[in-house]
């Protein structure tokens, strides 16, 4: 089978190894608009298990990434200057050109073909092939081309972020909430190597507007957000990478084949960086249409079943991550609460973890839950 991809990102990458692994006879080409050794962004975050589903399907490929995986075990939240450690939270991190690399010298070793330096408008410009495969991220020329035939639909979230890189490498991963006399910034911030960390600083809209953040030039944002979050860099300085200021696009396709183009990763669907599981959902998608490629010999099908298996979970951390995104949203207003009780939102925003999850997870922050609500949980409480 010839299978074009277009896109060199996690999802296209391990789309090819996993369709090599399954089948060496497949001829397999990625082609990549950007140059070798370049990407976009800093470090990449997963949970503590999130590379599980490899090992299964690509057991070479789980003992490649795993070694070189950060990892910790808890969670903070640090509301205007009070630290509040939350347990039982594992997250496993990798930059994530360290990432890619792996991935290449993997998929490349395989006899996968890789182009990059090649920016396409359409998948199929690539020619003749069995199935075509747009892995090209969020803005995915490849599907908006096919809008209607995908069922595509785009959103956008209010707030702004910018992503940022540091050379102080943090123990946790931490959510920093800073008031300031703009409004109120966030730092989402983990350290993906030894010597680096991800520093990601989102603000709401009234905040932005205020700050006029979308006008700023880099130098101008970079010097605003070090002074914001001077007292957590410690004297480090924040790193760019083609870093500016942008709104979320919420992603969602009610197809996720038109013919035999094939959308998988940020192109098929976002999911909110604030619950960590993007880069965990594009590999999930590569693995499940290779699989289904594997297990159903006629691609029509093979599609079909692809949907059928992704849709649910998928659905599921869309949902969650619709969620959490509105909660950043209304991070403004929600600063004036006690900072456990602002931990304990946070924690429970999604409505994936109710009280019982709190307590199983880190006892601390649910009984100083409770003592701030004995009326609902009376003095009896542990």
């Amino acid at each position: 089978m010839q299978v074009e991809i277009l896109g060199g990102g996690p999802a296209g990458l391990t789309l090819a190894i996993a369709l090599k692994l399954h089948e060496a006879s497949h001829r397999v080409r990625v082609v990549e608009r950007g140059p070798r050794g370049a990407t976009w962004g800093f470090g990449v975050v997963f949970s503590d298990r999130a590379l599980d589903f490899l090992r299964a399907d690509a057991p070479t490929l789980h003992a490649l990434l795993a070694p070189r995986m950060q990892s910790w075990r808890d969670l903070t939240i640090v509301h205007d200057g009070t630290r509040v450690p939350i347990g039982g939270n594992g997250f496993a991190s990798i930059g994530r050109l360290e990432l890619l690399t792996l991935l290449q010298h993997e998929a490349e070793r395989l006899g996968v073909t890789l182009e990059f330096d090649r920016a396409l408008s359409d998948v199929n410009e690539l020619g003749t092939a069995d199935l075509y495969v747009a892995a090209d991220g969020v803005f995915s020329a490849s599907r908006d081309a096919r809008a209607a035939a995908f069922g595509t639909r785009i959103d956008w979230g209010r707030n702004r972020f910018v992503w940022y890189g540091t050379t102080l490498p943090f123990d946790t991963l931490t959510l920093t909430f800073r008031q300031h006399a703009l409004g109120v910034f966030c730092a989402h911030h983990y350290r993906y190597a030894r010597d680096r960390s991800t520093f990601l600083v989102e603000v709401d809209e009234a905040t932005a507007e205020r700050a006029g953040v979308e006008a700023m030039d880099e130098a101008a944002s970079l010097a605003l957000c070090e002074q914001v979050f001077a007292a957590d860099l410690h004297g480090h300085r924040l790193l760019s990478n083609r870093s500016t200021w942008r709104r979320f696009p919420i992603v969602h396709n009610a197809r996720f084949a038109a013919g035999r183009t094939v959308l998988i990763g940020d192109a098929l669907r976002s999911a909110h960086f604030s619950i960590g599981s993007g880069t965990r959902l594009a590999m999930e998608d590569a693995i499940a249409l290779a699989r289904a490629l594997r297990d159903e010999p006629d691609v029509d099908r093979a599609l079909l079943r692809y949907q059928a298996e992704r849709e649910p979970p998928m659905r599921k951390i869309s949902d969650a991550a619709r969620i959490s995104l509105c909660w950043y949203e209304r991070m403004g207003e929600m600063m004036a609460l006690d900072p456990h009780e602002f931990a304990y939102g946070y924690m429970t925003r999604s409505g994936r973890v109710d009280h019982a999850e709190v307590r199983r997870r880190d006892p601390r922050l649910a009984a100083a839950y409770e003592r701030l609500h004995p009326e609902r949980f009376g003095e009896s409480s542990p």
